[in-house]
């Protein structure tokens, strides 16, 4: 026969490394004295009735024994890195089974839905798009959501559940429908969350498109570390569609009313949407990838052709110079011939040498100019 807690909801099986016993009548009074509700993890607490806030604990052994005095009550704990010892004292009162125990001290899980029992176990990844460093800031929320109770369990700033409790506080005939309309309004919150981080990526994607036309030498380290955060931010939402799968699943079975039923599928409604957009992000990141490569190409050749038209030039150069370097060797060459001072040179005392001289000169270069005109070389 399975144990059942005080509560009436039966224990599951616990670790080696702490065993979960029923609280005799003699252990009970002792919950006043645990040490983990003297830690101040706890962000807020309260008790529900009706959908009206019955009492507001500051301690976990306050909310327990709240709990206890509130007949068809709910408790709202929400806790902020608890330390592992708080955590137990959940798990004693609240009867968690101990593989979420050991997800929420760890840490660093996908989003998904776990059901022990009539606990469910669900982890959220929600998103905050920041401005300044153009980056998605992701943080991990676990909650416990049982029969009379739900758990929230966050890792790190993000989100504030505050606002998700001051809305439903607001509405008390919505909060009266119980822990499962906790559970909506803070996945409400989160898919909201998202709205501003795709906003966030669809601006930066429009500046990374005028920085690739643009000729941007760096844009392609930008397309990368956006490629990163767009993947991260898939691992966020896409599992989270397998979550809303199941919920919409077990409605029927656990008594989810057709309000919170109608408020969970827009939920999933949104979320089908980011999910579309994300994926249209790495669609679109991948083609600008290959469009900046196309452009970084195009560049690199004409650069090798202005280079090489450059060379070209530079070569032509050097013919028209060397031409006529040619050129005026030719009667340099004679002139230095007769401008020495020997004697015995017959054409010194040749009377048609000097002409002679001048009509080789002015052959041979023109000879030379007409060679090297051919040629293409002047």
């Amino acid at each position: 026969m399975a144990n059942l807690n005080r509560r009436g909801i039966p224990m599951p099986f616990v670790s080696r490394a702490r065993r979960v016993e029923p609280p005799s009548p003699r252990q009970a009074p002792a919950k006043a004295d645990r040490p983990a509700g003297q830690r101040k993890s706890m962000v807020d607490s309260a008790i529900y009735a009706g959908g009206v806030r019955v009492a507001s604990p500051t301690t976990l052994a306050e909310t327990y024994r709240a709990l206890d005095a509130t007949p068809g009550g709910m408790a709202w704990i929400g806790l902020y890195r608890p330390s592992e010892q708080e955590l137990m004292s959940l798990a004693d009162e609240f009867s968690l089974h101990p593989l979420s125990i050991e997800d929420a001290i760890v840490a660093h899980q996908r989003p998904k839905l776990e059901r022990y029992d009539t606990v469910l176990f669900v982890v959220l990844k929600a998103a905050n798009y920041l401005d300044a460093p153009e980056e998605v800031d992701f943080g991990e929320l676990h909650l416990f959501v049982g029969p009379n109770f739900v758990i929230t369990v966050r890792h790190s700033e993000s989100p504030d559940l505050s606002t998700v409790r001051q809305r439903m506080e607001a509405e008390p005939e919505l909060l009266a429908l119980g822990p499962q309309a906790v559970l909506y309004a803070i996945i409400d919150a989160v898919v909201d969350a998202y709205g501003p981080v795709v906003a966030g990526l669809a601006n930066d994607i429009d500046e990374i498109e005028t920085q690739v036309f643009g000729g941007d030498a760096l844009v392609s380290r930008r397309i990368y570390e956006l490629s990163r955060e767009v993947i991260d931010f898939q691992r966020a939402t896409h599992p989270l569609s397998s979550v809303m799968v199941a919920l919409e699943r077990g409605s029927a079975k656990y008594g989810v009313t057709q309000e919170l039923e109608r408020r969970l599928r827009d939920v999933a409604d949104h979320l089908t949407q980011v999910n579309e957009r994300v994926d249209g992000f790495r669609y679109l990141l991948r083609d600008i990838l290959t469009v900046n490569s196309t452009l970084v190409s195009e560049r690199q050749n004409e650069e090798m052709t202005r280079l090489a038209h450059s060379t070209h030039d530079q070569g032509e150069q050097v013919k028209k110079i060397s031409s006529w370097a040619a050129i005026l060797f030719a009667p340099s060459l004679i002139a230095g011939v007769y401008g020495m001072n020997f004697v015995n040179m017959p054409e010194l005392h040749w009377s048609f040498g000097y002409p002679l001289a001048l009509i080789a000169m002015v052959g041979l270069s023109s000879l030379l100019y007409v060679v090297f005109k051919r040629r293409g070389w002047m």
